[in-house]
């Protein structure tokens, strides 16, 4: 990994680089099925507010994290949707697996006790990376949403957390 990595809370000053590197992702027909990024406003109503980091490199953002929440029903407040985003220019360096590290351990020291991911499947290198941390394939959702005017699948993952059953 060349430089130093260093993991920080997001702030809203770090929208526009993360939202360049969501539109990377968005770019590629694998990350996402948004066709656009969202204003920081719509952006920040969506996610969790303790559960978003980005990765820094020599001052520049070149990934980030956040947990969205799955529903608003209470019952479901500790499980949350995870995003992870690598800047183009720096995947393979091990970004995603600090990120994904890190937004694990503050989603738990944030009562989250289930993290679920929707993969499409051609995304080899995210579903690789969730099992790495410890989530699990639930299941395939087959013509779950279609993109581009055709159906597109998704793996389902879930992570547990260890902290289940302890409150």
């Amino acid at each position: 990994m060349e430089g130093t990595i260093v993991i920080e809370k997001m702030r809203s000053d770090d929208w526009e680089e993360v939202r360049a590197i969501y539109l990377e992702g968005i770019a590629t027909g694998h990350a996402t099925f948004q066709k656009e990024a969202p204003s920081w406003e719509e952006w920040d109503y969506g996610h969790n507010a303790e559960c978003r980091i980005v990765a820094c490199s020599e001052g520049e953002v070149v990934g980030w994290a956040a947990l969205s929440p799955v529903s608003s029903r209470s019952v479901y407040s500790g499980v949350g949707e995870v995003s992870v985003y690598v800047s183009q220019k720096h995947n393979g360096k091990g970004i995603g697996s600090l990120l994904l590290k890190s937004l694990i351990e503050i989603s738990e020291q944030n009562d989250f006790w289930t993290l679920q991911s929707s993969i499409f499947p051609e995304n080899e290198g995210s579903i690789k990376l969730h099992k790495k941390y410890g989530f699990r394939e639930v299941g395939r959702r087959e013509r779950i949403g279609k993109m581009d005017g055709v159906w597109r699948d998704t793996v389902w993952l879930e992570r547990r957390s260890r902290i289940v059953g302890d409150q």
